[in-house]
């Protein structure tokens, strides 16, 4: 039926780091993890989860230690264990890793227009284009709302890993992507039917 719900999948980004607070950009796994505004930002998030009532069958994340940091938290609050995703990683960032916005447009100030511009292209030394990427998280995603029918779980992950799930839930144009702002400590909602998704929210962030 149209209105069939497969799966229901609350997306939770990450908590705050060094790098995010600079908006300095990272593809690396083990580096940074949460600091303490991080923490404080989970902490809402789990709070958030509990008032709201967001039941939960079972926890995915990221590989990444500031994803996995995240959690832990939101594990010990259901009593659950979490399982690691690996193909939900973050998009490599080539020669901007490491590198804050303002470094980047210093360098070259039509590097954001550029890339995207052109999502299909590898054009600062990617190792995935955006078209790819966005393809690998959709299949991720259709892999575990596969595995998970008539469940309602939750995701840990990458500000970047969840505007390429909205891409893909509503067909949003990939030059778009970006206007989709994802803060740190944030909560977004999908659900998922046979041919088509509903974004419930997007970004929540709970004060």
């Amino acid at each position: 039926m149209y209105f069939d719900r497969k799966c229901k999948i609350t997306y939770i980004c990450h908590g705050a780091t060094i790098y995010s607070d600079e908006f300095r950009f990272s593809d690396a796994e083990h580096y940074p993890p949460l600091n303490e505004a991080g923490y404080e930002e989970v902490e809402k998030i789990c709070e958030f989860l509990k008032q709201r009532g967001v039941k939960n069958d079972k926890i995915y994340t990221s590989p990444s230690v500031r994803t996995v940091q995240t959690a832990e938290m939101i594990a010990k609050l259901y009593k659950k264990d979490y399982e690691i995703a690996e193909d939900l990683h973050t998009k490599p960032c080539g020669v901007w890793n490491g590198l804050t916005f303002e470094q980047i447009e210093a360098k070259n100030p039509t590097a954001f227009k550029d890339a995207f511009a052109n999502p299909d292209k590898k054009l600062f030394g990617e190792k995935e284009s955006t078209l790819e990427f966005v393809a690998r998280v959709g299949n991720a995603i259709d892999r575990i709302v596969a595995d998970n029918l008539g469940n309602r779980i939750i995701i840990v992950t990458h500000p970047e890993v969840i505007q390429a799930v909205i891409c893909n839930a509503i067909d949003l144009p990939l030059e778009k992507m970006a206007r989709v702002y994802i803060r740190t400590g944030s909560a977004t909602q999908i659900s998922y039917y046979d041919d088509w998704a509903s974004l419930k929210y997007s970004g929540y962030v709970p004060v």
